[in-house]
């Protein structure tokens, strides 16, 4: 048996449970991993809360897709992976089908990337989705050069950072947006060639200003909501507003004729584009692989939580307090 967290109805935190379950043995395609370490994303927290992109299908419904650990067993057809491998799991699966908050858990092979020399479980749980999620939107779709200016909101968080610490490696300029001064320097200290304060600045004129009237050729944004349109006018002629999250949980106009109908592309992103295009995932995985080598990239840890704790750690989350990834540890 394996503890895993449950719930068995739609609500906050409140509603998880660390129950005991069989975790089962992996099927064809699949792998049976040791669970060392658990990332702790805003997607589980929306999927728990019933606001997710999928709703919960059945209960009791599972959370987790980014874990590190060790392979246990493969399943019929598993080739290049075999037991006492450390990996690390990426969200290329429902959690309808699959799930990682457990102390054991089943995976399709193809969610599996080695862990890289020297990255232990914390960090190699930390990194993926994060730089995955950056390196797909801005690089292998955006296609960011040296020179670029890429708008940052919800700078502050794992992806967020990681984006920071992207834009830099391409030689692009990366402008972090943050609600509150009280991370600013932090974010500087990250990388961040400027930092604007959302709730003391105009964040669409001090972007022009920056660029000398032109406008970021890319603007990152986690928020959606009403406030797109004023990003879109911080958006270069022919440039693009990336929307990869939705944390204001409102509406989000396309602001395209309100503003006269510049040339302006406007797109959403999940990570699940890199992710289950093979080519797409082996070239991400080798640029962030690389960065980690090079020290360009690095984990972001705010804190971690014991598995027994997943409700203070989603609350902790939800504070939107952190600067950095929470991650769950799990003590065997």
């Amino acid at each position: 048996m394996a503890r895993t967290v449950l719930f068995h109805e739609v609500g906050g935190p409140e509603v998880m449970r660390l129950e005991d379950v069989e975790p089962g043995e992996p099927g064809p395609g699949e792998v049976l991993i040791r669970v060392d370490a658990i990332g702790v994303n805003r997607a589980e927290a929306l999927f728990r809360g019933g606001h997710y992109i999928e709703p919960v299908r059945r209960f009791p419904g599972r959370l987790g897709a980014e874990a590190a650990g060790v392979v246990e067993a493969v399943g019929p057809g598993v080739t290049g992976l075999e037991p006492g491998q450390a990996v690390s799991s990426v969200p290329a699966f429902s959690q309808n089908d699959y799930a990682v908050y457990a102390e054991r858990a089943v995976v399709p092979a193809s969610a599996l990337v080695r862990r890289p020399d020297g990255l232990d479980a914390v960090s190699g749980a930390a990194v993926w989705m994060p730089y995955l999620t950056a390196y797909g939107a801005l690089v292998e779709v955006g296609g960011m050069r040296p020179g670029d200016a890429v708008v940052l909101t919800a700078a502050s968080s794992g992806v967020g950072l990681a984006a920071i610490h992207t834009a830099n490696r391409v030689g692009a300029t990366p402008i972090a947006v943050t609600r509150t001064g009280g991370k600013k320097e932090r974010l500087l200290k990250e990388g961040a060639a400027h930092v604007i304060v959302s709730d003391e600045e105009d964040v669409a004129a001090r972007v022009l200003e920056l660029t000398g009237g032109r406008g970021a050729e890319y603007v990152f944004d986690a928020v959606a909501g009403p406030g797109v349109t004023d990003l879109a006018r911080a958006v270069a002629p022919g440039g693009t507003l990336f929307l990869y999250g939705a944390l204001s949980g409102q509406p989000t106009p396309y602001p395209g004729f309100e503003l006269g109908m510049p040339a302006l592309n406007m797109r959403t992103y999940t990570v699940l584009e890199t992710i289950r295009d093979p080519r797409r995932l082996d070239r991400a995985v080798a640029f962030v692989a690389s960065g980690l080598r090079s020290g360009a990239f690095r984990p972001a840890v705010d804190r971690t939580f014991p598995l027994e704790e997943v409700v203070a750690a989603h609350r902790y989350m939800e504070s939107g307090v952190q600067i950095g990834k929470i991650v769950l540890t799990v003590d065997h």
